[in-house]
């Protein structure tokens, strides 16, 4: 009996620090926990599923079917907290992390050592991109992360690299107004890594709209990307600058033609003001006669005969010799 008391007072100390040393738990600042009693996780109340949150907004109407991972309890930061033995706690870093978007995260030597991303342009051009992205893990869907999807961040990398490599390759610069226009020389001959490099504010929106459904698929958050780089291969890098410096020539020497023109347009016009404001200047005076005389006309008999005596008079004051014709 006494072997027997013994073995339960000692199980039952043994339970007791097994709880209470080994059920306390803490959860930091930067952190998120989610619980789970053998194995399932804890789930909100109602039963609720992702669609039911704002973050599925950016799904596909067909992808939304797919990503309904339940809603579960999160444990926010602070403790101590108990938990059961038959009960574990999956702790979650939700800090901001950088990354070169180049990284693979299977293959570490991969893409030049994760230092340089090859896509294929539109024109059959391999180009190199550099640049990085921002991340987080989404805490309002945290069972995608951690039970939905056994390697979420290279998921998320794949489906990153994935979307970027299929606008590289199907990306078109929208025309410029001067090349809208038909102005000679103002198009870029159709190179496509020109157009990148001149839109690459473009790219990176087109990015972070598309990576806006990153959390209802994978639990991950793309805060941001940013491409800073795409160069062409080196073998093509001297023509490509040739062709560039050629185009840039020609648009330098279009604008110059453009200006001059311009400037003789101005002059014509300027030209044309000057010589109407003359002629109007000689017109003015012969109107005023013309309405004066016209007044004097319906003024009464002999209004007119006396008004042209009177500018005789003035003439032949002024004239040294007067010339009259004989009346026969």
């Amino acid at each position: 009996m006494d072997v027997l008391i013994g073995f339960l007072i000692g199980s039952l100390l043994y339970f007791l620090v097994r709880v209470i040393l080994g059920g306390i738990y803490t959860v930091d600042q930067n952190e998120r926990a989610v619980k789970t009693r053998f194995g399932r996780a804890e789930r909100v109340s109602g039963a609720k599923t992702t669609l039911d949150d704002p973050i599925t907004e950016h799904l596909r109407e067909e992808e939304r079917s797919r990503y309904a991972y339940p809603q579960v309890r999160v444990i926010p930061p602070g403790g101590p907290y108990l938990k059961m033995p038959w009960e574990k706690i999956h702790k979650v870093s939700i800090a901001t992390t950088t990354l070169n978007m180049a990284l693979d995260l299977e293959d570490r030597s991969a893409n030049e050592g994760g230092t340089r991303l090859e896509a294929v342009t539109k024109d059959q051009l391999n180009t190199g991109l550099t640049g990085q992205i921002r991340y987080r893990v989404s805490e309002s869907n945290l069972y995608a992360f951690l039970f939905g999807i056994k390697a979420p961040f290279v998921h998320v990398m794949a489906y990153f690299v994935s979307v970027l490599r299929q606008r590289i390759a199907n990306f078109e610069a929208k025309p410029a107004p001067a090349a809208a226009g038909g102005m000679p020389g103002s198009e870029m001959t159709g190179i496509s890594i020109n157009d990148l490099r001149k839109n690459l504010r473009d790219v990176n929106e087109y990015m972070d709209v598309e990576c806006k459904s990153a959390p209802a698929r994978y639990g991950v958050v793309l805060d941001a990307s940013l491409i800073t780089g795409i160069d062409p291969p080196p073998e093509v890098e001297s023509a490509l600058a040739a062709i560039n410096t050629a185009h840039n020539q020609v648009s330098s020497d279009i604008s110059l033609a453009q200006a001059t023109a311009d400037q003789k347009i101005v002059q014509s016009r300027r030209a044309v003001e000057i010589e109407t404001l003359k002629a109007q200047a000689e017109v003015e005076p012969i109107k005023l006669l013309a309405a004066e005389l016209s007044q004097l006309q319906h003024a009464g008999p002999g209004v007119m005969e006396a008004y042209l005596r009177n500018v005789r008079l003035k003439l032949y004051e002024k004239a040294a010799d007067v010339y009259l014709e004989a009346q026969r």
